[in-house]
C-alpha cells in the first residue's frame, strides 16, 4: 500500500479547526486524527473511520468536516467493502 499522509493544506485546515473555539466535537476528532497522520506512516484507527464514515453519509456536516473525514478515510487500513 503507498504511503499516504495528510496533505499540507488539509493539515492547515486541520489546524484552524483546532484552535477555532466554536468547532464542533466531531470536527475537532477528525482534525486530531489528521494532523495525527501529517508526516509520518500513521493510519486511521477503526473508530475513526467509523466517525468519518457517517460524517460522509450524513447531510448535516459542512464541506469543511466531511474535506477533514475523506482525509482521515482515505488513510484508512481497510478496503471500503472490510468496513
Amino acid at each position: 500500500m503507498a504511503n499516504k499522509k495528510t496533505s499540507k493544506a488539509l493539515a492547515s485546515t486541520a489546524g484552524k479547526v483546532m484552535s477555532n473555539p466554536n468547532s464542533s466535537k466531531t470536527q475537532r476528532s477528525l482534525a486530531a486524527s489528521a494532523l495525527s497522520q501529517t508526516g509520518n506512516n500513521k493510519t486511521t484507527s477503526e473508530s475513526m473511520e467509523t466517525k468519518a464514515s457517517k460524517v460522509m453519509q450524513s447531510n448535516k456536516y459542512s464541506k469543511e468536516t466531511k474535506g477533514l473525514a475523506a482525509s482521515v478515510l482515505s488513510q484508512a487500513t481497510k478496503k471500503p467493502g472490510e468496513r
